[in-house]
């Protein structure tokens, strides 16, 4: 049996707990309405989910990386476009914390880690998803201010998130080593909306396109230094993948046990339709997978707590992980027959969630391209 400790435990329950009062009863109507429940959101934060490896000194819970699995994994349960939200919350903190300067870790990181409010990263853009080093907003020195110009899309938060980090172009000549990160609130000046996403799944949390015009940021904001960018984009880019990891486990583990609490209730010819073997040995089958998945996760976790590098095994992860979310979920649909296919039972939902996860934070292709390179160089 897999051991936690106390600290782990107690952060997997209070999610779980909170999860099953806060969440669970209210995620159907919000998916519905696509309501984002920003007050809910904020409540997490408050219990320490926006800052759960952030440290304690900047009002983080401290804990590590496997307590914030266990937490994604929780939270994608009730429901996965809510846990996005935090989990980019963690992830803008993390960068904040591996590269910025005391004083911006005072100004940006604190007031998420506390749970004050949220925290996004404007990365992807129309034209650079997953290659990252082709992106076109620029960002020009003028004295000691940047000057900013842009579109961002499919950025997680984009509209409830009250700080930002943005990743920006500030040396074209340079290639890949021309690209900076820097810190802003999104309530400058310059910071747009363009709109907000309708989506598949993932109702729950604001998807949105961003548009940079002219927005003016103090030189004391770049993260890092100039040419910094791709680093820090790319630095904590396996611990996001085997977050969305993670994410996925919970999706496929909520829709397994609407599928287990159907059919010890449905009857067919005679009996629970648990009791016929084609649906127990799919049920099964469902439950082996999600364990797998969650296996390599965890693993993966432990070998970040050990400081040990985990490229191939965070791709691994992510890879398998988000295609057994879609599988499970596919099995959920089908063991509830007809009425998995309509809103009156949440599987639908948990199948449309599960869709993205071979998507963001890197496609399963990009991954297969990572594992096969770290299988070259014989790591």
């Amino acid at each position: 049996m897999t051991t936690f400790t106390a600290e782990q435990i107690a952060i997997r329950d209070m999610t779980r707990d909170v999860v099953r009062r806060e969440i669970v009863p209210f995620a159907a109507q919000w998916d519905r309405d696509e309501t984002v429940p920003l007050d809910t959101v904020l409540r997490l934060g408050k219990l320490g989910l926006f800052g759960v490896c952030a440290p304690a000194e900047w009002d983080g819970a401290g804990a590590d990386f496997l307590a914030y699995m266990l937490m994604t994994e929780e939270l994608a349960a009730g429901d996965a476009g809510i846990c996005n939200m935090v989990n980019a919350a963690n992830s803008f903190g993390a960068k904040v914390r591996d590269a910025g300067t005391p004083q911006q870790m005072a100004r940006f990181l604190r007031p998420v880690a506390s749970g004050e409010a949220l925290g996004c990263l404007l990365m992807t853009e129309p034209h650079a998803g997953s290659d990252a080093a082709a992106m076109r907003t620029r960002a020009v020195r003028h004295g000691d201010r940047y000057v900013l110009n842009g579109a961002k899309c499919f950025i997680t938060s984009g509209r409830s998130a009250l700080y930002a980090v943005i990743f920006a172009v500030t040396d074209p000549q340079a290639g890949k080593r021309g690209l900076s990160a820097f810190l802003t609130r999104t309530d400058r000046p310059g910071y747009r909306v363009v709109r907000q996403e309708t989506k598949l799944g993932h109702r729950t949390n604001d998807t949105c396109q961003i548009a940079l015009e002219d927005l003016e940021l103090p030189a004391e904001d770049l993260l890092g230094r100039p040419g910094d960018g791709l680093r820090i984009a790319l630095a904590a880019m396996d611990s996001t993948r085997v977050a969305a990891a993670a994410q996925a486990i919970g999706v496929a583990r909520a829709a397994h046990e609407a599928a287990l609490a159907y059919a010890r209730e449905r009857q067919a010819f005679g009996k629970p339709i648990l009791e016929h073997q084609a649906v127990a040995f799919r049920l099964a089958e469902m439950a082996t997978q999600i364990e797998v998945a969650r296996q390599m996760c965890h693993h993966v976790a432990r070998l970040k707590v050990a400081g040990m590098r985990c490229v191939k095994e965070a791709s691994m992860a992510k890879l398998f992980a988000s295609e057994m979310s879609e599988r499970v979920c596919s099995a959920a649909i089908q063991i509830h027959g007809g009425y998995g296919y309509v809103s009156d039972y949440p599987v639908e939902k948990y199948y449309r969630d599960a869709r993205v996860f071979q998507i963001y934070d890197g496609t399963n292709e990009v991954q297969k391209i990572l594992i096969s390179r770290e299988m070259a160089a014989g790591r």
